[in-house]
């Protein structure tokens, strides 16, 4: 599937003109006028290169709004030799590269490959920590507090004094939940619920 990338530029030209190069490496490619107009469009693509100074909204500004929307979307900014500063504050916020104007073609488009390898992974990554969520679930209230006390690292027999049950039950409920996650040790229960996003508490 061709990938989609996403120019925003004030300047018509220098959309026209990367759009043209975009296209001939056999991308797919939309443009906008401006960040706001990409925000109202729907937030589509695999890629965004944006230039840094634009009337309402500001490549920095466009990159925390995508942060704020959990949108996993690389941004490429490109920027004038005076915004160097604040291209690098953009690339603290998240960005994943800035680029000098006048562009070189050659690098932008190895930035975009590098942008679009490291999308397909935020996105695999993504993918794995929800299918991780939504075993975990599927455990009961008492099976979710035994994973978190074991994600703590604590025995069965803390376990059981932490909860008030006995270590049998503990064991009981240890082996439920690894047949329900599909984990054949501690380890990869451990594993599994870090990925979640879950650490115990």
């Amino acid at each position: 599937m061709t990938a989609l990338l996403v120019v925003i530029d004030d300047h018509e030209g220098v959309r026209h003109s990367l759009r043209a190069l975009f296209e001939s490496a056999g991308y797919e490619i939309e443009d906008f006028p401006s960040a706001v107009a990409y925000l109202a469009g729907g937030m589509k693509g695999d890629c965004i290169i944006a230039d840094f100074r634009m009337p309402q909204m500001s490549g920095l500004e466009l990159q925390q709004e995508l942060l704020r929307r959990n949108a996993q979307v690389p941004l490429i900014v490109m920027t004038g030799h005076g915004d160097v500063a604040l291209a690098v504050a953009a690339l603290r916020a998240g960005a994943l590269d800035f680029l000098e104007k006048p562009l070189d073609d050659e690098q932008l488009l190895d930035s975009v490959n590098v942008a679009l390898a490291h999308g397909r992974k935020t996105r695999c990554s993504a993918q794995v920590s929800a299918d991780a969520a939504e075993l975990i679930a599927t455990l009961t209230l008492r099976e979710r507090e035994v994973l978190d006390c074991l994600v703590l690292g604590l025995t069965n027999k803390l376990v059981a004094h932490r909860l008030g049950i006995s270590p049998r039950t503990v064991e009981t409920h240890r082996a439920r939940v690894q047949l329900k996650l599909d984990a054949r040790d501690l380890s990869k229960l451990v594993r599994l619920s870090i990925v979640a996003g879950n650490r115990g508490g």
